[in-house]
């Protein structure tokens, strides 16, 4: 190897004798570097990839310190062409590179290996006098493969078009077949339609005369209908005009029916113009008679002003079934309130809470349609990030405030009605149950609810 202080792109002083494995200036002139055979290239190329990542940098040219930054595999694969014009041009790089393979690859500079490429591959690293012919050699041979590849390609095709020829001559002889045979019944359908035409001649003859025997009839008959059509035009001309007497007759019947009918409405309009007047007379004597008497407008009955008892207040039933459900809400004015996610929870918790919303909305809107109940659903509104600007007819939808619980609202609810009025909680949390039973609120189980939804 050169010492450290020369310059890796300057020549070396002296170039080195053919025992160096480096070739002379006529030996270099008989190679083309880059003209080599593929395989050739890739093999030293490959070779000078590996050695150029272990070499100095002094002994590797300025072009290739890049390349040698590659992986081994990219080096030989990007940088072929300038590995070989390196090798080419560059004896200080050349001799590293052979220095190294003898070190590390001894194996890679036998001009005698069994692979031709190989030993091409040594040869003109080396500066073989033999590098030409085994060059040649490697050459001859790819092209011997080459020749040999496209020749069995050929073949390939030959025998490919062979086997197509065969079968294009099988389908030709089928075809063939076919349209004898074609010909055949289309010989056969056109005797049998010249049979069926002769048929229809005769039947179109035969025709003919009948339809003259049919007009010579016609016009015997014709005179006979001619004598029949006028006595039957002189009796419906008398029809006719038994039925015009008849209408006018009717039309004037019409008539006096009507005017009986408008003096029946007027006197009946009368009647009722003199009996709401005395109504009116009667309800404005009861009203000054009250002022007179100062006795005003009471609800009370006699019973409520008994002391010593008290109604108390009833409690709300349990419902655990849907019939019972059923014959509550056929109760009029009946008012449904629902504890919204007690309810989607127990029937579909697998969807999202605005898909809960959602399908029990739209199924409480259809019972609503079924049963004309007031209908009132009440959700918690924490988490909700946008409330639903409209809701189905039918359905009072309510989110809770901010901290506040969908239960207290529910109790609200139910206090905010008047005694008396059938009024339904559906709900499974039973210290809801407990608080609306005791306002007089009947309650359902979700799962009732939920099997009642099912029906709609």
């Amino acid at each position: 190897m050169l010492p450290s202080s020369a310059h890796p792109d300057e020549p070396e002083e002296s170039a080195p004798g053919p025992g160096s494995g480096v070739p002379d200036d006529d030996e270099e002139r008989e190679l083309d570097w880059l003209a080599l055979p593929e395989s050739v290239r890739d093999r030293i190329a490959t070779l000078a990839a590996a050695a150029l990542g272990k070499l100095p940098p002094d002994d590797v040219p300025r072009q290739l310190r890049p390349v040698a930054r590659f992986a081994p595999a990219k080096r030989a694969r990007v940088g072929g062409n300038a590995l070989l014009t390196g090798l080419k041009d560059s004896p200080r790089f050349r001799t590293a590179v052979l220095e190294w393979l003898r070190e590390h690859r001894h194996d890679a500079l036998d001009p005698n290996a069994g692979d031709s490429v190989a030993s091409a591959a040594a040869a003109v690293l080396l500066g073989e006098s033999s590098a030409s012919s085994r060059v040649r050699l490697v050459a001859k041979h790819a092209e011997e493969t080459t020749l040999r590849a496209e020749r069995d390609a050929a073949l390939a095709r030959v025998r490919k078009l062979e086997t197509e020829l065969a079968s294009v001559r099988d389908e030709l002889r089928q075809a063939r077949a076919e349209a004898e045979q074609a010909r055949s019944e289309r010989e056969a359908e056109l005797d049998k339609l010249r049979g069926r035409l002769r048929e229809q001649g005769v039947a179109l003859r035969q025709a003919r005369d009948a339809a003259d025997e049919a007009k010579a009839e016609a016009a015997r008959a014709g005179a006979d209908r001619a004598g029949e059509i006028e006595r039957l035009t002189a009796q419906l001309e008398r029809e006719r005009q038994r039925a015009a007497a008849e209408r006018a007759r009717a039309e004037r019947a019409v008539a006096e029916a009507e005017v009986a009918r408008q003096s029946a409405r007027e006197a009946r309009d009368a009647d009722e113009v003199r009996l709401g007047l005395l109504l009116d007379t009667l309800g404005g004597a009861v009203d000054g008679l009250r002022r007179e008497l100062s006795v005003g407008v009471t609800r009370r009955s006699p019973a409520d002003t008994v002391r010593g008892a008290s109604a108390g207040r009833r409690t709300g039933d349990r419902v655990s079934d849907a019939e019972t459900l059923d014959r509550l809400l056929a109760l009029p004015k009946a008012h449904v309130v629902v504890d919204g996610y007690n309810v989607t929870k127990t029937g579909y918790p697998e969807l999202t809470l605005a898909e809960q919303r959602r399908r029990l909305i739209g199924q409480l809107a259809a019972l609503h349609a079924r049963t004309h109940a007031e209908v009132t659903v009440v959700f918690d509104g924490a988490g909700v990030t946008s409330i639903p600007a409209a809701n189905p007819r039918g359905v009072r939808v309510l989110f809770s405030d901010p901290g506040v619980l969908a239960d207290d609202v529910i109790r609200e609810l139910v206090a905010s009605e008047p005694p008396g009025r059938p009024l339904i909680v559906v709900t499974s949390d039973q210290a809801v149950v407990t608080s609306v039973r005791a306002g007089g609120a009947h309650a359902v189980p979700s799962a009732v609810l939920l099997a009642r939804l099912g029906r709609v």
